[in-house]
C-alpha cells in the first residue's frame, strides 16, 4: 500500500496582485510538495502553473485543459516520476470544464479530475447540473480503481451538488478526516481591487474520493498571509491538501 498527497487551489487568474501574490504561493508549495495538484484559474500564457511547480525540490509537469478561452483554464500538476495517460478535457457549460488523467501508481489506477464550476451565487441548479455531467462523464471513462475530484466547486455543502457528489458515492476527504468540512476556504482575506464580494464565506473547495482509498490526513493550506501585510494572501481562496492510502476501501 502506498500514499498519494493530493491538493487543489483557486489561484485567482492574473487578478488582485498577482506579482505580490506569486512569491507567497512559490513558498507555499515549496513547504507542500504535493504528489498532484489541480489548479483552477490558470493563465496559460503567463505559465503561471510551471512557475508554482518550479518552487521546491521536486520536479513537476503541467498539463492543461481550457475554459471558456484556449489560454486560460485549469492546471494539473503532476510529479515528474507518476505515470500519466494523456489529458482528457469535459466542457461543461457557463464557460467551464473539466480535466482528468489517468495515473498508474503502485500497481493502481488513480482517475484524477479537476474542474471549476459556475460562481454565481443563486444558480446551484446550474452546478448541480455540472456534476451530474461530471459524474456520467466519469462512468464512460477509463477504468480505474480509485477515483479522485478536486476543484473549486463555488458550492457549499448545503447545495445539491455536494449531496450528489455524496450520493454517488463519493467522501469528502476534509469531512473525513477532520469530522467537517473546513469553515471557509472562500474568501481567504486577500484584499485586491478585483475582489468578488458576492456570497456569504463558506467551503467551496473540495477532495473527493471513491474507491480503494482511505483518507489519512486533510487540511487546509495556502493559507498564511504575508508577514509585512495582512490582507496580502496568496489567492483569494485557500486550498486543500490530503494524504490518502491506496488499495484499501475506507473513510
Amino acid at each position: 500500500m502506498s500514499v498519494l498527497h493530493l491538493a487543489t487551489l483557486n489561484i485567482r487568474n492574473l487578478a488582485d496582485r498577482w506579482n505580490e501574490r506569486l512569491p507567497l504561493l512559490l513558498r507555499d508549495f515549496s513547504a507542500l510538495q504535493p504528489d498532484i495538484l489541480g489548479l483552477q484559474e490558470v493563465v496559460f500564457v503567463l505559465e503561471q502553473d510551471r512557475l508554482i511547480g518550479s518552487a521546491g525540490a521536486g520536479h513537476y509537469r503541467a498539463t492543461r485543459t481550457w475554459a471558456g478561452r484556449p489560454e486560460y483554464g485549469n492546471s494539473i500538476l503532476t510529479r515528474d516520476d507518476l505515470a500519466i495517460s494523456e489529458p482528457e478535457r469535459l466542457e461543461l457549460s457557463h464557460g467551464r470544464s473539466a480535466g482528468r488523467l489517468l495515473i498508474e501508481h503502485d500497481g493502481l489506477r488513480v482517475l484524477f479530475t479537476n474542474l471549476h464550476l459556475h460562481h454565481e451565487v443563486p444558480d446551484d441548479s446550474i452546478r448541480d447540473q455540472q456534476v451530474r455531467v461530471v459524474l456520467e462523464w466519469l462512468a464512460g471513462g477509463p477504468a480505474s480503481e480509485i477515483q479522485v475530484v478536486v476543484g473549486d466547486f463555488n458550492a457549499d455543502p448545503a447545495e445539491p451538488a455536494y449531496g450528489r457528489m455524496e450520493a454517488a458515492g463519493f467522501v469528502s476527504a476534509c469531512a473525513v478526516a477532520n469530522g467537517h468540512e473546513p469553515d471557509v476556504t472562500w474568501p481567504s482575506g486577500l484584499e485586491g481591487p478585483a475582489i468578488d464580494t458576492d456570497g456569504e464565506p463558506s467551503c467551496l473547495d473540495y477532495i473527493w474520493l471513491r474507491g480503494e482509498v482511505t483518507v489519512e490526513s486533510a487540511r487546509v493550506v495556502f493559507d498564511r498571509p504575508s508577514v509585512e501585510d495582512g490582507g496580502l494572501y496568496p489567492s483569494d481562496h485557500f486550498g486543500l491538501s490530503a494524504k490518502v492510502r491506496l488499495g484499501v476501501r475506507g473513510r
